[in-house]
């Protein structure tokens, strides 16, 4: 391994993708665009129970953030809520599939969520041929999120779904460029759809990475809604160098070289996997120290 200027580390690339399998990595939040910030910080709060962990006005670039969840950002999976101004609606497109949320009484929650006003598309029940209970909420801006009967979990923001068209190619390029591990897969021949669970860790104790494959489509509509997916690394170099070898393998493409963001020095890259979703590595020290710890 040689080093490069300004304390730069250049990888081996050779080793780059053996090391991604042994890098500490965790979900840190998915970023979308919403057309009103304080209406949807308000739904989030008061229909799902999230917290308002922070939030920040960036006038000269014209966009406002809020980051919200279900616990402090260091531990736990959040949404990272954009608004840029003067623009109040967006197209969500046909790929992004929903968020979920894990909860101990769904009927419950539903009951909450109708209180406040929010639209409820399913109703609470089990899901056809099993037991799970599920149930869809619909945020204002469109935005649906699974609601899920579960036990006590750590992490209550337990899904990301996107549509993908070739599940046995995302789930290569998932398990190499960002080293996630296939938890399992469901195949439903009934409704023409088969769907992988990505994650570092069980889907019970952690968010996971839910990607849908419907028999024969190939494509789907990204629409300027939904944004990107960020992930936790301890080294953005040697992520980087892995990325760039499995995008030449599998498809997509880097959109951000290795390295720190101007004004805030954190260091990350970012790509698109082969369906164009966008992903981006964050190193995790430096977003430690954005939290201020």
């Amino acid at each position: 391994m040689a080093s490069g200027a300004e304390g730069k580390t250049v990888p081996d690339c050779e080793n780059a993708l053996e090391w991604v399998q042994n890098d500490k990595r965790r979900f840190l939040h998915a970023v979308y665009r919403v057309g009103d910030l304080d209406r949807t910080i308000k739904f989030y709060t008061e229909c799902f129970g999230m917290q308002l962990l922070r939030k920040r006005d960036v006038p000269e670039e014209k966009y406002s953030n809020a980051f919200l969840g279900f616990g402090p950002e260091d531990s736990h999976f959040v949404v990272e809520l954009t608004y840029n101004y003067g623009v109040d609606k967006y197209d969500i497109g046909a790929g992004f599939g929903h968020f979920a949320i894990a909860s101990e009484d769904v009927y419950k929650l539903v009951e909450t969520i109708k209180a406040k006003g929010g639209k409820i598309t399913r109703e609470p029940g089990p899901v056809k041929g099993g037991t799970a209970v599920i149930a869809f909420a619909q945020d204002p801006d469109g935005y649906l999120f699974e609601l899920i009967q579960r036990g006590p979990t750590p992490e209550p923001l337990c899904q990301v779904m996107l549509r993908v068209g070739d599940l046995d190619r995302s789930i290569k390029f998932y398990e190499k460029a960002c080293g996630m591990k296939l938890l399992r897969t469901i195949d439903n021949p009934a409704y023409k759809y088969t769907l992988a669970m990505m994650g570092y860790a069980d889907e019970y104790e952690t968010t996971v990475l839910e990607l849908t494959y419907n028999y024969g489509v190939t494509e789907y509509t990204k629409g300027n809604a939904y944004a990107q997916l960020a992930i936790s690394t301890e080294d953005v170099y040697k992520s980087g160098a892995a990325v760039e070898l499995v995008t030449k393998e599998l498809g997509g493409k880097i959109t951000r070289q290795p390295g720190p963001i101007p004004g805030i020095n954190t260091k990350i890259t970012s790509f698109l996997d082969p369906d164009g979703w966008k992903v981006v590595l964050v190193d995790n020290s430096d977003f430690l120290k954005e939290l201020g710890l």
